[in-house]
């Protein structure tokens, strides 16, 4: 059968025709006529997986009531809820446990302006790997990109929430309460970096929920420039 050579058209990105062939020829199994900007569409379904999924994160309940990503004790503190609970205060444990996923509820509000950055940032040798990459590519790059960024914008705003919404109290409370339990090995957690590293975790979970839509499902590809790209995939 006679292969048609694929287009790829990112504005600035080839300084000869030479070059653009050679990126071409690079993917035999992906075969379309004209011109299709991959990188923009990429970045489209990127931003989609953020203004779509992300966002529901900074919600009331974002953490708390979404399985998903609900932040869960560690494995250090999941003693520290068992012990509580035997010993009757069950909403005291109910309340630190909603305490820490508000946190992250509150910093994942600073993570668009970073995301957004890391998008504009995309070169088109990302772009290509992303739509020929698996069905959470495009997630592993932002994740790769962003995280070191994120971990330092969400640190210090998880620190703040603690106070604002009265987490540091409740934990303050809990730990006290349980180190006073005779016998028990006492506990100091550092609740600051594990919340934080929970957040992100999250924050990419639903990035990779909205990718998975876009690849999987032709209804969620709601433009013609994502109906154009992701086509592309779909004969890899």
């Amino acid at each position: 059968m006679k292969k048609i050579l694929l287009v790829l058209l990112v504005t600035g990105t080839f300084s000869s025709c030479a070059e653009l062939q050679q990126v071409a020829s690079q993917l035999p199994g992906v075969l379309e006529q004209g011109n299709v900007d991959i990188s923009g569409g990429l970045k489209e379904a990127l931003n989609n997986g953020i203004n779509k999924q992300v966002v529901k994160l900074t919600a009331v309940d974002g953490f708390y009531k979404n399985e998903l990503v609900k932040i869960l004790l560690p494995e250090e503190l999941q003693r520290v809820d068992k012990s509580l609970r035997k010993i009757g205060l069950s909403k005291l444990a109910d309340d630190g446990l909603k305490a820490i996923n508000r946190t992250a509820e509150d910093a994942v509000k600073e993570a668009t302006p970073i995301f957004v950055n890391a998008i504009k940032e995309m070169t088109f040798t990302d772009a290509k790997n992303i739509l020929l990459g698996n069905e959470s590519a495009a997630t592993t790059y932002l994740k790769g990109t962003t995280s070191s960024a994120l971990y330092g914008k969400f640190n210090p705003v998880i620190k703040n929430s603690f106070a604002k919404v009265g987490a540091d109290k409740i934990w303050a409370n809990i730990i006290t309460k349980y180190n006073a339990i005779p016998l028990v090995k006492k506990v100091n957690p550092d609740l600051t970096d594990y919340v934080t590293n929970q957040a992100l975790n999250g924050v990419f979970k639903m990035v990779a929920v909205e990718e998975k839509n876009i690849r999987t499902d032709l209804n969620s590809r709601t433009s013609d420039l994502l109906k154009r790209v992701f086509a592309l995939q779909d004969k890899k």
